[in-house]
């Protein structure tokens, strides 16, 4: 566990808030502020309870992929804790072959599938340039559902500031 992971637990600890054993991580969502927290929001209100990430992306950062009862510490776009979270599955998806169901999980926009694809359309097309690859039917994607374990409204961190 890295000294910054370390020093969140800590402090959640200092809160009564214990994780259960896992793998720890740090994370965050979306690529604007704007969005970042609208899909925080979106978690906590038990909207929003999976999403989806570029395995290339995963592969170019040489990070190791989520698993099943990975805990993840989500930051917000000021790097504040906002809330924790529990992978429950983890499967490896076409983006072609995300399901209606997967889509209407992830909370956003309207549900739909059709909503789904074209937003994150965009998103994966653009993370494509950043890492050098092309955006094609058959990108594979990280698709996570997960748990909402706790919700950190009005925490303040040590570590963020």
């Amino acid at each position: 566990m890295n000294l910054i992971i370390r020093q969140l637990v800590e402090e959640l600890h200092e809160h009564g808030i214990y994780l259960p054993d896992g793998e720890v991580r740090i994370g965050s969502f979306g690529d604007s502020e704007a969005l970042s927290n609208a899909l925080i929001l979106l978690i906590a209100a038990g909207i929003k309870r999976a999403t989806c990430s570029l395995l290339w992306s995963w592969e170019f950062e040489d990070d190791a992929l989520p698993k099943p009862g990975d805990i993840e510490i989500v930051l917000d776009w000021h790097s504040r804790p906002t809330l924790v979270r529990r992978a429950a599955t983890v499967e490896i998806i076409p983006f072609a072959r995300v399901t209606a169901a997967f889509a209407a999980s992830e909370g956003e926009g309207d549900l739909s599938l059709s909503y789904w694809q074209t937003e994150h359309w965009r998103f994966f097309s653009e993370e494509c340039l950043r890492i050098g690859r092309v955006a094609d039917e058959s990108m594979p994607l990280v698709c996570e559902t997960f748990d909402v374990l706790h919700v950190l409204s009005g925490f303040k961190s040590k570590v963020s500031d």
